[in-house]
């Protein structure tokens, strides 16, 4: 460790003089010689660093995504060239020129942290053993040497003997329970952020290989932490938890705010957008009509959850724009009453008639026309099917019409046929 270290000394410089720099502010509010101030000055290291790494990050939320994406196709070539590896390298190279997506982005917060972790690293070992080191001096080294943080100095470790503990000003067991505890939270931190990655923020409707190998890292990196924790110096432990911690934050806060497509926490978050914007009737911050608009952007790619979002809105009486923003629907639009409240403009659904039984319409047709031959009402306007201009002569001679088409008929189905017949011909003798 202590070579790899010495491989970053070129910024160890920096790194102390931040940490003096804090420690001159801390210095003054808890005491220059006390935990508080040098445990406090490596937390504002670690903060300030993360801050200015938050660009990467995004890149790599981003790089993480874009590879989740791809993991299909992939396969695909994979299965394909399985026997030409060559080729197999060829073509996965070609599609991340084609996407503009590069695997190593997703490491990059960590590649940038670690000049500045191991620079740290170096600082408190040269506290350890007494070296001025960067711009510490004398009187901060002996400052540095009397911090404790819960009873242990800033520069034991775990695997430290009694006596190099007791140089220190502390003794073993607490050295043991405090570095033991920071290993276990740190552990537990790395162990949660990696399962709230995996159970949250994944698309549920692609199971792919580098869901596997997220799944295989989330036990794997717990462990490397405790292992390597045991030689880290306290404040290098301090260190790492704080990272670990702003990490989890800072990943919960993307999560919740801007999820992966398809997966759990985007559910929750088109759920809860949902019932802002139709409380608001529109997108009043700009992540949400970001969010908007790439969802109507995919037209009928979209999942099942942005189709359930778009369904809600249009219930709502609220349609989605191209453009990110939500508008009152024109089927549904709400008007203004002289009351001030809003009442729905939408023609109202036509309903159905139940449906009768047989019986019953019999006895509603029986009823009708027991109530027409009653005499109902005559209308004013005869109606098509009524003839008011007919005499009263034909309609009394209607009846035998009907007898005589009735005989008619009756002898036409005996085998006769209709109408006047010809006499027949004489028969020749």
């Amino acid at each position: 460790m202590d070579t790899i270290a010495s491989l970053f000394s070129f910024i160890t410089t920096p790194v102390s003089w931040v940490i003096v720099q804090f420690h001159t502010v801390y210095g003054k509010i808890f005491g220059p010689d006390t935990g508080w101030a040098w445990g406090l000055s490596i937390v504002s290291l670690v903060i300030l660093i993360r801050i200015c790494l938050i660009p990467l990050f995004v890149k790599q939320i981003k790089s993480t995504r874009a590879m989740q994406t791809l993991q299909p196709e992939m396969k695909k070539i994979q299965e394909r060239y399985k026997n030409d590896k060559q080729r197999q390298s060829e073509e996965m190279m070609k599609l991340y020129k084609e996407t503009g997506t590069n695997p190593l982005s997703s490491c990059l917060p960590i590649l940038a942290q670690s000049p500045f972790f191991f620079a740290l690293y170096h600082v408190l070992n040269g506290i350890a053993t007494g070296s001025t080191i960067g711009v510490i001096n004398d009187s901060l080294l002996a400052s540095a040497r009397k911090a404790h943080i819960f009873g242990a100095p800033l520069a034991a470790k775990f695997t430290d003997g009694s006596s190099k503990v007791e140089a220190l000003g502390a003794s073993l067991t607490d050295v043991r329970v405090v570095t033991a505890v920071m290993i276990v939270l740190m552990s537990a931190s790395q162990f949660y952020t990696q399962r709230q990655l995996m159970t949250k923020n994944v698309d549920t409707t692609v199971k792919t290989p580098f869901m596997q190998q997220q799944k295989m890292l989330m036990y794997v990196f717990p462990v490397m932490f405790a292992v390597f924790g045991i030689n880290f110096p306290v404040g290098v432990l301090v260190y790492w938890l704080t990272t670990n911690v702003w990490t989890m934050g800072q990943q919960m806060y993307v999560i919740r705010n801007n999820p992966t497509p398809g997966s759990k926490a985007q559910a929750a978050y088109l759920e809860r957008l949902t019932k802002h914007v139709t409380s608001h009737g529109k997108a009043r911050k700009r992540s949400e009509r970001t969010i908007i608009k790439a969802i109507v952007a995919k037209g009928r790619d979209r999942n099942e959850f942005e189709r359930k979002f778009i369904n809600g809105l249009n219930k709502a009486g609220l349609a989605a724009q191209a453009d990110g923003s939500v508008v009152q629907s024109e089927s549904q639009a709400a008007v203004q009453t002289e009351d001030g409240t809003s009442t729905s403009a939408a023609t109202p659904k036509r309903q159905q008639p139940k449906r009768q039984s047989k019986s019953q319409r019999q006895s509603g047709g029986a009823a009708a026309s027991g109530g027409k031959a009653a005499g109902d009402a005559p209308s004013s306007e005869p109606t098509s099917l009524s003839k008011s201009d007919e005499p009263e002569d034909a309609k009394a001679a209607e009846p035998a019409k009907k007898q005589s088409g009735g005989g008619t008929r009756s002898k036409a189905q005996s085998g006769q046929r209709k109408g006047p017949q010809r006499p027949k011909s004489p028969s020749k003798k």
